[in-house]
């Protein structure tokens, strides 16, 4: 049975709001409570952070790869393993680990992985994203053409009869390889339907969003633009408040002006969040990586094919933060809520992405200077820095 245990920190930051010099209550791996340091109960072993910043676990609904290991090139539970702890490192307490488009029979090894993973409760593991094959060619990015094809029956009968079985689920599709009904079928199987790597025009996204589609992936790459008489995807994510959207803040794949505007127009009640993309690269020296037999070339921050197509982003949540909050202008609060409540709120989870009594015990602490400290999982040090907290009181 866990202790219980309070961590007391200068800053604790739970989702909505900020309190100072607190202490986070920590019973059977959830949230009890946030209280003033003076307050902690008797029972709760005492742990100091001192002059820094606790905050949630960040939420991360597209991560392809990191620690060395890309989930296509490794479809397995040592995969995701590999990738959860390298995301941890930098604050990832929830990973919705990523399938790029691939054949059949890896998307089927990448079921089975994620059904052992979630039985065998991977730490950081939250579920799987299938990102295609179900695509535009038009839109393609750096999908291979040769693997992008049209949903057909036998398609949909899997991924529905996996449905509930390996975590959470999302799939990314576009409306020229996919019906209405299959969406709809989809979502009714559990899975988050979201919309990506297609040139599709409004009238012809219109249906699929009525057909339960309620998430858009990596805003701005790879879909239709907004014009003036054309709004595309980009403007439809933009304008409905049924739409949640990944934004990847690496300063590579959207210009900062495009992303403050972004930001400050979203209609609500949705929000726009931030995701990687990340590549097995995040936490390794790798110049590259192979991906459907082409290679990747990591450069200055950037991943891209030979022809100098981005393939996938280089950073880790953490970066994305401080770049929302430093180069973009936000609230650090903001910042944070943008990585950890409005990802958990796009999937529905209701024990993720803040720390309210009854939420789940994942956190990161921060220094000063948005250094990452340690991040923690169920009340438990997951990686980090365990030395630079000082046990107070049994």
């Amino acid at each position: 049975m866990k202790q219980s245990l309070a961590v007391a920190c200068q800053r604790i930051f739970d989702g909505e709001a900020l309190f100072h010099d607190h202490a986070l209550l920590i019973e059977g791996g959830t949230v009890n409570d946030i209280v003033p340091q003076s307050d902690v109960p008797d029972g709760f072993v005492l742990r100091q952070a001192g002059d820094r910043l606790l905050a949630p676990g960040f939420v991360d609904l597209q991560v392809n790869g990191g620690g060395g290991v890309l989930f296509n090139n490794q479809p397995d539970v040592a995969g995701i393993e590999t990738i959860c702890k390298a995301h941890a490192a930098y604050g990832t307490t929830s990973v919705m680990v990523t399938l790029i488009t691939d054949t059949p029979e890896v998307r089927d090894q990448a079921l089975t992985a994620g059904k052992a993973a979630f039985e065998q409760q991977v730490p950081g593991y939250l579920g799987l994203h299938l990102e295609g094959p179900h695509l535009s060619h038009a839109r393609k990015g750096t999908h291979d053409p040769a693997l992008i094809r049209p949903m057909q029956p036998d398609d949909l009968s899997v991924l529905v009869e996996a449905g509930g079985s390996f975590g959470q689920a999302i799939t990314t599709i576009a409306p020229e390889s996919v019906t209405s009904d299959q969406v709809r079928s989809l979502v009714q199987a559990g899975y988050i339907v979201s919309l990506g790597h297609t040139d599709a025009q409004a009238h012809a996204i219109a249906p699929y969003v009525e057909a339960g589609a309620s998430m858009v992936t990596h805003l701005f790459n790879a879909m239709s633009q907004m014009g003036n008489r054309e709004p595309g995807l980009v403007g439809i994510a933009l304008d409905d408040g049924r739409l949640s959207c990944g934004l990847i803040a690496d300063g590579f794949h959207v210009d900062p002006v495009s992303m403050r505007v972004a930001i400050r127009g979203k209609g609500g009640p949705s929000h726009i969040f931030l995701v990687t993309d990340s590549m097995s690269t995040v936490g390794t020296d790798d110049d590259g990586f192979e991906l459907n037999g082409r290679r990747i070339y990591r450069n200055g921050g950037r991943l891209t094919l030979a022809d100098g197509t981005l393939a996938g982003a280089d950073i880790d949540m953490l970066s994305c933060v401080r770049y929302t909050h430093l180069t973009l202008g936000l609230p650090l609060v903001e910042a944070l809520r943008l990585a950890a409540r409005y990802p958990a709120e796009a999937l529905g989870l209701i024990n993720k992405g803040q720390l309210r009594p009854g939420f789940d015990a994942d956190f990161v602490i921060l220094d000063r200077d948005l250094g990452w400290h340690s991040t923690w999982i169920d009340g438990s040090l997951v990686s980090g820095g365990a030395n630079a907290i000082e046990v107070v009181a049994p």
